[in-house]
């Protein structure tokens, strides 16, 4: 990997790691369509996948007892079908499909975080929604690196505490990531040294985000963040989704 990609895909990962330490999610969709302009999906979501495994167990393990185990329970079979069924896609597919897709869903991601700025749906819904969005989550988690607004959707209709929603969306994000690590790993995605390597090189850069983001959590209007990233959001979708069309 040569120098100058490194610090572009660095400058990314810093991006998407202090978001990561503001919100506590969210880190996937912005490094994925950013990272995919230089490097090919099997590559940038594995790599991002190793560094959220790594975030998420430390968010994670501050708070735990929080955690709703219902939700637990309910997301994960669904999820683990999704994630297998993403990495079967993630493996076989060429570049097209899966990055128009990218393109179309992180459009429909900042296009939603800007009409509802408060990022939280009106209104509950049934627990047999779980199936759905733990499905559709677990396949989007492991195609694209990012399942988080799939699964923040159904939880903040589901759980009204805010402490109780951002510890079971921690720990479902780690836990997708711990697997998706092992089934990447079986499927041959970190057989390629290329990704062991650019992982240990940017690692750095994933550490320092989280450190600034997250002193950086209390002085930072969350109006402001959320439109700032809304919009490098559907910059980094258009980017992705022209990309995919003409490849």
């Amino acid at each position: 990997m040569s120098s100058e990609l490194l610090a572009l895909l660095g400058l990314t990962v810093f991006l998407a790691y202090t978001v990561f330490g503001l919100t506590g999610f969210g880190a996937a969709v912005v490094a994925v369509p950013i990272m995919v302009q230089f490097v090919p999906l099997q590559v940038a979501v594995p790599l991002v996948v190793l560094f959220d495994l790594l975030c998420t167990s430390w968010v994670g393990a501050r708070n735990w007892r929080h955690v709703s185990a219902a939700e637990l329970r309910r997301l994960f079979p669904t999820m683990l079908i999704g994630i297998g069924v993403g990495t079967t896609i993630l493996s076989d597919l060429g570049p097209k499909w899966p990055l128009v897709s990218l393109g179309t869903f992180v459009l429909l991601v900042a296009v939603r975080n800007l009409v509802a700025p408060n990022g939280t749906a009106s209104g509950g819904i049934g627990g047999h929604w779980a199936m759905p969005f733990g499905l559709v989550g677990g396949v989007f988690s492991a195609l694209f690196g990012t399942g988080g607004p799939i699964y923040t959707v159904y939880l903040s209709r589901r759980l009204a505490d805010l402490n109780q929603f951002r510890a079971t969306i921690s720990v479902i994000i780690l836990s997708g990531s711990i697997i998706r690590a092992v089934t990447f790993g079986t499927a041959g995605l970190y057989a390629k040294e290329s990704v062991l390597t650019a992982a240990l090189g940017l690692l750095p850069f994933c550490l320092v985000g989280l450190f600034i983001g997250s002193r950086l959590r209390t002085r930072v209007a969350p109006a402001r963040l959320r439109k700032g990233i809304s919009v490098l959001l559907a910059a980094a979708g258009v980017g992705v989704l022209y990309r995919g069309i003409v490849s």
